[in-house]
């Protein structure tokens, strides 16, 4: 397993761009809320620590992982968000119901990209079990929120020194 005692959040601080100057949404679901209020947890601490002001990161709600897509895009329609970071949870069960779920999600943050040319990072986790969204969530391999909030500056300073 390539995550195997890995702590996959590690970053460099310095590598970052200063945020100071972005406007940064987080739409959360609130299914399997201990993961992704986790997910959340590690995005607003990264943003901040990056220099992102509170008032400047604006955190939305949704119920599960298939609406964040729309709230997200109605987030990147506002001209003074610079960004959005998804954050969800979607785990296996004994249906394929968490296939048609990811499939959406992914395919729509995708599109949310591309249609609004502002970044939409996608932090759904897609695990097999409850244990591995724990472990991924500010467990032993990290916070993948703290991943996706690097991410989403990253790719906002890119965008502003183009």
């Amino acid at each position: 397993m390539a995550t195997e005692g890995k702590n996959l959040s590690y970053y460099n601080p310095e590598s970052i761009p200063n945020g100071k100057d972005m406007r940064i949404g987080i739409v959360v679901s609130e299914w399997n809320e201990k993961i992704t209020f986790g997910l959340l947890d590690g995005a607003k601490m990264a943003l901040l620590e990056s220099g992102v002001l509170e008032k400047n990161i604006i955190v939305k709600i949704v119920p599960g992982s298939f609406e964040l897509a729309l709230a997200g895009q109605f987030l990147l329609q506002q001209e003074n968000i610079d960004g959005v970071v998804c954050l969800g949870s979607v785990i296996q069960g004994e249906t394929k119901h968490f296939d048609f779920v990811c499939q959406g999600v992914t395919n729509g943050i995708m599109d949310i990209n591309l249609k609004y040319n502002k970044p939409a990072i996608f932090g759904v986790l897609t695990d097999n079990t409850m244990q591995q969204a724990i472990d991924r969530s500010g467990g032993k391999h990290g916070n993948k929120g703290i991943e996706c909030a690097i991410a989403c500056i990253k790719m906002i300073a890119l965008k502003k020194s183009l």
